[in-house]
């Protein structure tokens, strides 16, 4: 008499029965189709090592990038104090255009025939923005920080526009300039004016009384 066991594994050899073909092929492992820093050279008229020198530095930028947009999402979820509605807000749209950034960036290293950085190891790795603590900083110190890594990345942006333009990677300098130059300068404006040391309810009386206000 069969046991409960057999019977069981049976059942299942019949349901699976005739099923082979449409089973997933787990678990395979293949050799890499493109190294990370080798170009797959593609059509669009870029020498080789102009496109090599262009993902090189776009990965760079991607990287701080992508530190940058989760550093206005580690502020937007430790925000406090008066401001908070107002800066959860700003800093949740500033990470959602810093990743829309990300993908901008990523698909022009890919469209160069490189490959681009995405894994968080290889970004904490390749970025120059200074890591920040853990914990929760007060709201001037966010803002601070904040601050500090969009000067970074403006500041190489516009290094690396200007090679692109040297080389004739028209593509390259329009991304730098018209999307990551451009939107980390109004983030920056945005960003700064917090940082204002305006009066919150009052004018100032005594500036106003010696002008004859």
């Amino acid at each position: 008499m069969a046991s409960k066991t057999d019977k069981r594994s049976a059942t299942y050899n019949q349901l699976e029965s005739g099923t082979e073909r449409s089973r997933p092929i787990l678990h395979q492992n293949a050799r890499e189709i493109q190294p990370y820093g080798k170009i797959a050279k593609l059509p669009i008229a870029l020498d080789e090592k102009v496109c090599a020198a262009s993902a090189e530095n776009l990965n760079q930028v991607l990287a701080d990038t992508i530190t940058l947009r989760d550093l206005y999402k580690k502020h937007h979820w430790q925000v406090a104090g008066h401001t908070f509605y107002q800066l959860h807000l700003l800093f949740d749209k500033h990470h959602n255009e810093q990743d829309e950034l990300v993908d901008t960036i990523a698909e022009r290293i890919q469209s160069l025939g490189a490959i681009s950085l995405a894994m968080a190891a290889d970004i904490a790795e390749t970025s120059i923005i200074p890591r920040p603590p853990r914990g929760r900083e007060e709201v001037p110190a966010q803002i601070s920080r904040l601050l500090e890594a969009h000067e970074i990345l403006l500041k190489e942006a516009r290094t690396m526009a200007r090679q692109a333009a040297e080389a004739g990677d028209d593509g390259t300098n329009d991304v730098l300039v018209s999307d990551v130059i451009r939107t980390n300068e109004l983030q920056v404006w945005f960003l700064a004016e917090h940082l204002v040391d305006v009066p919150a309810v009052r004018a100032d009386q005594a500036k106003a009384a010696s002008s004859g206000g």
